[in-house]
């Protein structure tokens, strides 16, 4: 339990500081002269609703709840 707690809480800080990076970054500047973001959050977001979509639609067949199309 402990290993798989360590996990979970590793990912949580990894993601954590990719966050805080990327939004301690000056972004503002000249052509060239500002820092890319390491993450781009709005790929991130939308690869999360696509995973929670997926993961509802297999929970829906599994439990009989799908709707017919």
């Amino acid at each position: 339990m402990r290993m798989f707690f360590g996990i979970i809480l590793g990912i949580i800080l990894t993601v954590g500081a990719a966050y805080v990076s990327d939004s301690l970054r000056n972004t503002s500047g000249g052509e060239g002269t500002f820092d890319r973001p390491m993450v781009n959050w709005d790929v991130v977001n939308h690869g999360i609703k696509v995973l929670s979509a997926t993961v509802q639609d297999g929970w829906a067949r599994l439990s009989g709840h799908a709707k017919d199309n």
